[in-house]
């Protein structure tokens, strides 16, 4: 009788936390809003004369989850400022950009507490406030838009019912046409690591 009953303790402790994680989980028709920090790391030799430094910004993305584990992401920022350097580490000017991106992902434990998962998807970078200084200064530096495909992989991780936290790894595809006082400097190729950290609600 005492086996009996242990068992059945076992599987009512089993069924609630069963419950109790799908009551958490990401559910069709949810909202997630993920706030917090993230480096865009560009890649080393970036192009032939000058390198892009890393930046760092806030940022908040927006998912949509169309199923249990299928979701719409849309990333935003704040904007990220970079400085320019020559080869030999001169800082010769700046710029910023805003990466848009918008990635469909899939989710692997829609069920579960700990939800790993990855995505891909088309991302747009526009440099703007470009400027100029040290052997560069009183130049006119622009840096032309950039499309490009973009993977990720993160996980999320469910604190409350409605609240969790996340980190993410991404790899964008940036290259930029640079001229300089309107003659072309080429291709600038970023194609940066991007790692963000974040907390997160569902709505």
């Amino acid at each position: 009788m005492k086996i009996h009953l242990k068992a059945a303790a076992c599987v009512t402790v089993a069924l609630s936390l069963g419950i109790a994680n799908a009551a958490i989980a990401f559910e069709p028709g949810d909202w997630l809003i993920r706030a917090g920090v993230t480096n865009v790391d560009p890649k080393s030799n970036n192009h032939d004369v000058v390198s892009v430094d890393d930046g760092t910004s806030a940022t908040i993305n927006f998912t949509y989850m169309m199923t249990d584990i299928w979701g719409l992401e849309l990333l935003a920022a704040y904007p990220f400022e970079h400085d320019i350097e020559l080869l030999d580490g001169t800082e010769v000017g700046s710029t910023k950009h805003l990466p848009p991106t918008i990635s469909i992902q899939y989710h692997f434990r829609p069920t579960e507490s700990f939800q790993p998962y990855i995505g891909v998807g088309i991302n747009y970078t526009d440099f703007f406030s470009e400027k100029t200084t040290g052997p560069l200064e009183g130049t006119n530096l622009k840096l032309g838009a950039s499309w490009g495909l973009a993977g990720q992989i993160g996980f999320d991780v469910l604190i409350s019912e409605n609240w969790f936290l996340n980190l993410d790894l991404r790899y964008i595809n940036i290259e930029s046409d640079a001229k300089l006082n309107g003659a072309s400097l080429g291709t600038v190729k970023i194609d940066p690591w991007i790692y963000g950290a974040h907390i997160g609600v569902r709505f």
